[in-house]
């Protein structure tokens, strides 16, 4: 297996494994009442916070949760896509697009399946905001990309050109 195809293997494992991460959170284990459990702990010995207000807070744990997982899915399925289909550039709205709507993708059928399950419901709120965050990932790797690139040409502004192509 040469180096280029040890890296492609790379990513996608790592893109695989976010979704399978994803996809375990998707399941009972993960419910409110099973964070609840394992995050009160948590911040009642480090925060001292007591349950009324945890009660208040956790929603937007689990919301929280839900950014941080899909913007580090669309990162990584940017990365993996960025090594499959190679380009001149380092960024292309090809590798982007194909990562933001397999974020989108993943989150309609993550809440698809949670409907299925007693503990859980399914709500497309979550997929707008899992898309959402899929698409803040897509955005912030361009500016990444084009803030590194302005640095390597030594502080030069980059054209839009350059980075699109």
């Amino acid at each position: 297996m040469t180096s280029e195809n040890k890296h492609i293997l790379k990513t996608w494992i790592a893109a695989g494994l976010w979704i399978g991460i994803i996809i375990t959170e998707s399941t009972n284990w993960a419910s409110s009442d099973h964070t609840s459990r394992i995050l009160y702990p948590i911040f009642h010995f480090l925060l001292n916070m007591d349950l009324v207000r945890f009660s208040e807070v956790h929603p937007y744990l689990r919301k929280g949760g839900h950014f941080v997982g899909y913007f580090t899915l669309s990162v990584l399925l940017f990365g993996a896509w960025r090594a499959t289909l190679p380009a001149a550039s380092r960024w292309t709205l090809r590798w982007a697009g194909i990562a933001f709507f397999m974020s989108a993708f993943i989150a309609g059928m993550d809440e698809w399946h949670q409907t299925f399950l007693p503990s859980r419901t399914g709500n497309f709120h979550d997929v707008l905001l899992d898309s959402f965050a899929a698409l803040v990932a897509q955005l912030v790797v361009l500016a990444w990309i084009r803030l590194r690139r302005g640095r390597d040409n030594g502080g030069m502004p980059i054209p839009s050109q350059a980075v699109s192509q």
